[in-house]
């Protein structure tokens, strides 16, 4: 099934259909991104934020909430 395809599916959905898609879907993205995130964390591409956050802070370049 191609993008266009699965786009026309989903404008067919009935309103109370197209809220639980739209839930799913929600949860499906959120749960793509956290794996993403604890990937790059654990093969260190993120490890340069951390450092850079440590270096602004030790430098007095952050804010109190």
């Amino acid at each position: 099934m191609t993008t266009m395809q699965i786009e026309e599916e989903v404008q067919k959905l009935p309103p109370t259909e197209l809220a639980q898609f739209t839930e799913w879907f929600e949860r499906f993205i959120a749960d793509q991104w956290d794996t993403r995130f604890e990937q790059d964390a654990q093969t260190g591409r993120l490890d340069h934020l951390a450092q850079k956050a440590d270096s602004d802070f030790e430098a007095g370049h952050c804010t109190t909430l």
